[in-house]
């Protein structure tokens, strides 16, 4: 399972080398071409600024090429807090209806995607496990550094309490006591904590 992590995880604010993976190949093939015409885009495994940098372009390019509903499929353990930032906030500002669809488990960071899409969006397959928790880091360094983490940590737990809140319609006490430890919920119970608008068992129901 992966924590939340932050840019302030790295110490210079840059990426190992060492430790980036290679992109994966995207040459064009019938799977590809059957994503392409379906509008749909996948989000699959840890979230890092690669992954970001995918799906803002797949979601962008379909937003601009028409309106019509984009399809996103998520089963992530979570990752980078950045990332998941910024896919988001992109599921918003494309303009187009974006319908999430949960498999697998959604959690940390990839729930905060999920709640990007609007509750009657927020899809999920029968036995989806959900995880909601508190932000960390890991910074190491001079006392005032990790002094300064610490309080940003502090906002961006505040900041995503908040919005988990707001888009459930759960109170933000609540909210608070629940990611204090690992929260994890089953489909039926995302359904019920208004994390999960529906849950589907057929592709007619998207």
């Amino acid at each position: 399972m992966l924590k939340w992590t932050s840019y302030l995880d790295d110490e210079d604010g840059d990426e190992d080398e060492n430790s980036r993976k290679p992109d994966m190949p995207m040459t064009a093939g019938p799977v590809q071409n059957a994503l392409y015409k379906s509008r749909t885009v996948l989000i699959f495994g840890e979230i890092d600024m690669r992954l970001a940098e995918r799906v803002t372009a797949q979601i962008t390019a379909f937003a601009g090429e028409s309106d019509k509903p984009i399809r996103v499929i998520i089963n992530s353990p979570g990752g980078h807090v950045e990332s998941g930032d910024t896919i988001h906030d992109m599921i918003r500002f494309c303009g187009a209806t974006v319908k999430v669809i949960g498999t697998g488990w959604v959690a940390s960071a990839g729930a905060h995607i999920f709640l990007g899409a609007t509750k009657e969006n927020r899809l999920c397959l029968p036995n989806t496990r959900f995880l909601l928790h508190q932000p960390a880091g890991g910074v190491r360094g001079q006392a005032s550094d990790i002094q300064i983490e610490a309080e940003e940590i502090i906002k961006m737990q505040d900041r995503v309490n908040r919005m988990i809140a707001k888009e459930t319609g759960q109170t933000f006490e609540r909210v608070v006591k629940d990611t204090e430890r690992n929260f994890w919920m089953s489909a039926e119970e995302a359904v019920a904590y208004g994390l999960v608008g529906k849950i589907i068992t057929d592709a007619s129901e998207v």
